[in-house]
């Protein structure tokens, strides 16, 4: 059953329900979980309930036809503050929070939300992008958080608890959001992508993880060309890792001069080698394969032509593999160089399918 349109999350939304009929709404919440998933939508949504001119305190239904209701749709609410981080930042900017040089503490978040209301019974705040919270603007939201302003509800949006501060982990609600079912991910896909074929929505889903972002990604039809060179220079490996890196470099500039797509590109690459190795594991170990996407033919094959030619591969050797896979997207996460990062990363799985790392701590 969908709430306000968002699917897949119903047991929050009673969690929700309830808090607010027992009238035990917390001042500050942090929203984590994998991007794209519907974390923001729901943060929107609750925010509208909360404002709502029509509605009883302790209900969360908004009524969706009231002026507020309808300027918090249009983002134009003067009571709902929405903050992001810029396409070309790397982090949050100080001036959100506190306003610039000039407007110190006149401006931005911290100043704002401790105003009275303007046309709802509170305020509510949501900083999107929360894993980009610098320590300085950490340190400044903490005051808001410790002593939040009475009637105030903050949001905080990010990917895990454990990339925030611990004194902002302490200091908020968690609420932890799971990737929708395969067929939820699937009819979200089907509604706000326009995939007519329900087969394709559904492979599009397994692949996402869940994710309308990557799934957003994935429709590009020369990824999956690409994913299949990717795959069968992975299972080729230590041989032509020099011609392979090339490749994915080519391939991540090829998404524009512009530094966000190319490491929106790169993610998409190392998520597709760590799939790789999560399915070569998965037939060592004679484990199910689950209801992810990454269990086709060319995955198959890619895997029984590795493990033909690496007879003496075990779980512990494809583990390693998928490992420095995970690290080299903390590595991109982290605004590291994209080509040292590419040449580093495939040359380290070249060793390790040669067993040369392996070997060396074995034999230390």
């Amino acid at each position: 059953m969908a709430w306000q349109g968002i699917l897949g999350h119903d047991a929050i939304v009673e969690r929700f329900r309830r808090v607010l009929s027992q009238n035990r709404l917390a001042s500050s919440f942090l929203f984590v979980g994998p991007s794209g998933i519907g974390k923001r939508a729901f943060a929107l949504r609750l925010a509208k309930s909360l404002l709502c001119g029509q509605r009883a305190a302790d209900e969360i239904d908004p009524c969706n036809h009231c002026d507020n209701c309808r300027q918090a749709d249009l983002g134009t609410h003067p009571d709902l503050i929405v903050i992001e981080k810029p396409a070309d930042k790397t982090e949050l900017p100080l001036s959100l929070f506190i306003g610039d040089r000039e407007h110190r503490m006149q401006q931005g978040l911290c100043h704002d939300i401790s105003l009275t209301p303007y046309m709802a019974r509170r305020k509510v705040a949501i900083i999107d992008d929360a894993d980009a919270l610098g320590e300085e603007a950490a340190n400044c939201l903490l005051k808001t958080l410790e002593e939040p302003p009475l009637g105030s509800v903050l949001i905080l949006i990010g990917s895990s608890a454990e990339r925030q501060l611990p004194t902002i982990r302490s200091r908020s609600q968690i609420i932890r959001f799971s990737p929708p079912t395969p067929d939820d991910a699937a009819t979200l896909i089907a509604q706000q992508l326009g995939v007519t074929d329900p087969g394709e929505a559904l492979r599009l889903a397994g692949y996402a993880e869940g994710s309308l972002v990557r799934a957003t990604e994935l429709r590009l039809p020369e990824l999956w060309e690409f994913r299949r060179r990717l795959l069968r220079g992975l299972s080729e490996l230590p041989a032509g890792s020099v011609v392979l890196a090339n490749d994915v470099i080519a391939f991540v500039e090829s998404a524009g001069k512009e530094s966000q797509p190319r490491r929106a590109r790169l993610r998409q690459v190392i998520d597709f080698a760590a799939g790789f190795y999560r399915h070569v594991i998965h037939r060592l170990c004679d484990a199910p394969l689950g209801d992810s996407g990454g269990a086709d033919a060319e995955v198959e094959k890619s895997a029984e032509h590795l493990l033909t030619a690496r007879k003496e591969w075990d779980d512990q050797t494809a583990a390693a593999c998928l490992e420095r896979c995970l690290d080299a997207l903390i590595h991109v996460d982290r605004n590291a160089h994209l080509s040292t990062t590419t040449e580093c990363w495939i040359d380290d799985v070249s060793r390790l399918t040669a067993g040369e790392w392996l070997s060396r701590v074995g034999a230390g």
